[in-house]
């Protein structure tokens, strides 16, 4: 899933920034750029999310923008997640299926080495059109 909510980047004294998501709950992230900020922020919101998702938990309402309170100096900005990325990435745990397929063309496959469940994979991807 693809969300998009408001974080604060709030200036640390020292430089940089710290970053927290108002409506996502405990937990922040920091960089020392704004474009490092996004990064880390986009990371931890998904990640975030990612577990919520995992526990059959309720994802949380996106606020409005403008309803984000924040302090004079705070950036307030919009975050996107793609959920969905992150289940890719640490979830790549295999699972055994068994399918059919004529007799001829498995032999003519094995014949030309072909990976099965490679080609599998592969084919799975592309008509579920992931990059």
């Amino acid at each position: 899933m693809k969300y998009v909510y408001p974080a604060v980047f709030r200036p640390e004294e020292d430089g940089g920034f710290s970053v927290f998501f108002p409506d996502v709950g405990h937990g922040a992230t920091q960089g020392e750029t704004v474009s490092e900020c996004i990064e880390m922020a986009q990371d931890f919101l998904s990640l975030a999310l990612y577990e919520i998702e995992e526990n059959n938990g309720q994802i949380p309402t996106a606020s409005e923008l403008k309803a984000v309170e924040a302090e004079e100096d705070d950036i307030v900005t919009l975050i996107s997640a793609d959920t969905e990325f992150y289940r890719r990435f640490y979830s790549n745990k295999l699972v055994k299926k068994t399918l059919n397929i004529p007799m001829w063309l498995n032999e003519q496959g094995e014949r030309a080495n072909v990976n099965f469940s490679a080609l599998l994979q592969d084919a799975l991807k592309e008509h579920l059109h992931f990059k």
